[in-house]
């Protein structure tokens, strides 16, 4: 395989041009689908009832997700990362006719649980084939167009939904999305490379206690994100990170690790990329949770607009991470602690702004955080995966989508229990204009502790460097 040299006209070399198209379509499929519900879901609710449980279609597509992310590493050991791509695309689309088919509520909830977990393994395997597949070099330029899929999914997503909503036809979205998680399956199995999976004599045992603590957590946490009481909210959350430090604990110790044995370590270049990873995550979630809200109540936006000006964050994140792709390894580590100082920035920003504006100032801050995750996040996810050692660089690079997922539904939860703190439960103007104030605020610290770890991780991998005699 050709090296090249790290530019984007590297990435355009025929024998990189349809992995690298089949790894994005996956992507944007799974990224499109955590949208497309919130769109559809009214209709849903008018034909097949199920009121009370609006919340659990994305629960249950969020947990099954993050589940699948986590045993990632050892499917990809035992019938290789192609397989494993092809196997996630069409469990995601036999999801999508589950959800086209759905008679009750109870049967779409089902349908979108074998979506997350098809989709969090086409968002895994995606990091695994980009180690396995692409030279070093360009491993920041690729990731980079993998984040951009993720902020093109927040344009596209609710339009697709959209507009089969309108014309009364939710169900025909589903089906449209199976054919395509068909065709990019087939796609896969012609154009993704045959990576020899690992000689371990037996396949992996499958780590039952550690499976159930994140199956725990993953129930606390979402009973979290949808539970009115706060006390009730913080103990899910309590609960949700003493069964993640638990199962840390457990993989620390174990023969077949389910996440790197250094993860989360503040003494290893993919321990604190990890958490540099998961803080920025946490900093990001409220952004597309709540937003949108204090947007239509207190600024009079419409929900379309609403959601397409808080869609600047995404949009922020794919033009920093296109920008900086090529940045040397110096002003990499820069960025490791210039982009979570500008999240902190811009999430102040939101807070001081959001109930008063002016709408400028507001929607600068939105575009700032996006852009400062956007300066970062892949020269993090090559840490994560550069740091790895030779027999644990598959669980490291599956490891990614997993920590951000957690993040996301980590902060989401904790931006829940704040905004009920804070009286948007109400449902009056007052309470709105405080949590509008106090849900991004709070999440500064987040950001300001990434910049903490980016510093930290800036020093180690500028030490590695230095011991490799790389100090470019």
């Amino acid at each position: 395989m050709r090296q090249g040299t790290g530019g984007w006209s590297d990435l355009l070399k025929p024998e990189w041009v349809p992995p690298l198209a089949v790894l994005l379509c996956g992507v944007l499929l799974h990224s499109m689908n955590v949208l497309i519900v919130a769109t559809v879901l009214p209709s849903l609710v008018e034909e097949v009832g199920g009121a009370t449980m609006m919340s659990w279609p994305t629960t249950a597509f969020l947990a099954s997700s993050i589940l699948a992310a986590t045993c990632t590493g050892l499917l990809t050991v035992a019938i290789g990362p192609r397989t494993a791509y092809c196997a996630g695309a069409l469990i995601f689309g036999v999801g999508a006719m589950l959800c086209a088919h759905a008679a009750s509520m109870a049967q779409f909830i089902a349908g979108r649980f074998a979506q997350g977990f098809g989709g969090g393994l086409l968002a895994a395997v995606a990091y695994i084939l980009v180690r396995s597949t692409f030279p070093e070099p360009i491993w920041p330029r690729v990731l980079a167009l993998i984040s951009g899929a993720w902020s093109v999914s927040i344009l596209l997503g609710p339009l697709a939904g959209g507009v089969f909503a309108h014309h009364g036809d939710w169900r025909s979205v589903f089906i449209g999305v199976a054919a395509l998680a068909v065709l990019l399956a087939a796609a896969a199995l012609r154009v993704l490379p045959r990576v020899r999976r690992e000689r371990s004599g037996a396949l992996p045992r499958v780590p039952g206690a550690r499976v159930a603590l994140i199956c725990v957590a993953i129930i606390a946490l979402s009973s979290a994100a949808v539970i009115d009481a706060p006390l009730g909210k913080a103990g899910l959350i309590a609960l949700t990170l003493a069964a993640l430090v638990g199962m840390l604990r457990l993989n620390r110790s174990a023969s077949t690790r389910l996440l790197p044995g250094d993860a989360f370590s503040l003494r290893s270049v993919t321990g604190v990329g990890m958490w540099c990873a998961l803080l920025m995550a946490i900093a990001y979630s409220p952004l597309q949770i709540f937003v949108p809200l204090f947007l239509q109540k207190l600024h009079g936006f419409e929900p379309l607009s609403a959601g397409y000006a808080v869609a600047a964050s995404s949009l922020g994140w794919t033009v920093a991470a296109l920008a900086v792709a090529g940045f040397s390894s110096v002003w990499s580590r820069r960025m490791l602690i210039h982009g979570p100082a500008a999240m902190a920035v811009g999430l102040l920003a939101v807070g001081v702004l959001g109930a008063s504006g002016p709408i400028v100032g507001l929607l600068l801050g939105i575009l700032m955080v996006g852009l400062g995750i956007g300066m970062c996040w892949a020269f993090v996810a090559q840490g994560v995966m550069g740091g790895a050692t030779r027999e644990e660089a598959t669980i490291a690079a599956s490891a990614m989508p997993t920590v951000q997922q957690v993040g996301l539904a980590l902060g989401g939860a904790t931006a829940g229990l704040i905004a009920n703190m804070a009286g948007i439960s109400g449902g009056d103007l007052d309470g709105i204009t405080q949590a509008a104030f106090w849900v991004p605020a709070s999440f500064v610290g987040a950001a300001v502790a990434a910049g903490g770890m980016g510093l930290r991780l800036a020093l180690l991998t500028k030490r590695a460097a230095v011991a490799s005699g790389n100090t470019g």
